[in-house]
């Protein structure tokens, strides 16, 4: 039985003010069980992509399709942990109130938490293995607790899909292949795209690779040389060392 595609992305163009565009004719097919990394220099257009997705920035042009409906609709299904490095460590959160803004949509979550919610909350922080700081401020934690966190916050919807910009750009790498560990296991049972610089960390744990610089190509078949990568491709080559066939990703029928 194939796989069931839940994200479609079919010639995507967009720029900014309509002067700098970051994304030419993009196509990208996600399917459920997925574990996708997308990688390229800064600039290339790794989270504006994952905006596009989430419906959060629509495309000059293209058709964008998750679950099959529209990204506005889709979205529900999908769990997003944008990069750390831009939450507010000295703002006077703690862990099960993070957690619990991953529930902002359910009408009165912060009115009066419920005991449903809390046990959302708290069964997503067990799933990381955060439970035991839920009271702890945020700004306490290290970097990879704290990821865990946000992670967590993702989790509390059961989502098909989780998203991640740079989830290890600021952490350790004891911590980071920690993390990606526990995001294999993760896996099993949801799709993921994570948006990373570091190919060497993640390639023993992703099935997929993209490389993205305004231009998408997509790397599992068709071996060519460094020399197309680079003047083709365009990426920075010590992404590109992790020993994975490469190919252009087609438009798909």
């Amino acid at each position: 039985m194939s796989e069931k595609l839940i994200v479609s992305l079919q010639k995507i163009n967009f720029s900014y003010g309509n002067k700098v565009k970051v994304l030419e004719d993009v196509c990208l097919n996600i399917y459920e069980k997925d574990f996708l990394a997308i990688i390229g220099p800064n600039g290339g257009g790794k989270t504006t992509l994952l905006k596009i997705i989430l419906g959060l920035l629509q495309p000059d042009s293209g058709i964008v399709k998750v679950f099959q409906n529209n990204p506005e609709a889709g979205r529900v299904n999908i769990g997003y942990v944008p990069q750390y490095s831009k939450l507010d460590l000295d703002y006077p959160i703690n862990v099960i109130n993070l957690v619990l803004m991953g529930l902002l949509s359910e009408k009165k979550v912060f009115r009066k938490k419920n005991p449903e919610q809390l046990q959302k909350a708290e069964t997503a922080l067990a799933e990381v293995g955060m439970l035991e700081y839920q009271h702890k401020q945020i700004g306490e934690l290290s970097g990879g607790q704290r990821q865990r966190v946000l992670i967590a916050r993702a989790l509390v919807r059961n989502p098909k899909l989780l998203l991640l910009d740079e989830p290890t750009s600021s952490v350790d790498q004891k911590s980071g292949r920690d993390f990606f560990k526990y995001l294999k296991k993760l896996n099993q049972t949801t799709a993921i795209v994570v948006v990373s610089h570091d190919i060497g960390m993640i390639s023993p744990y992703i099935s997929k690779v993209a490389c993205l610089n305004k231009k998408l190509f997509f790397h599992d078949g068709n071996e060519i040389n460094n020399e197309i990568l680079k003047n083709g491709y365009q990426c920075e080559l010590e992404l590109l060392g992790h020993g994975l066939p490469h190919r252009v990703l087609k438009q798909h029928d």
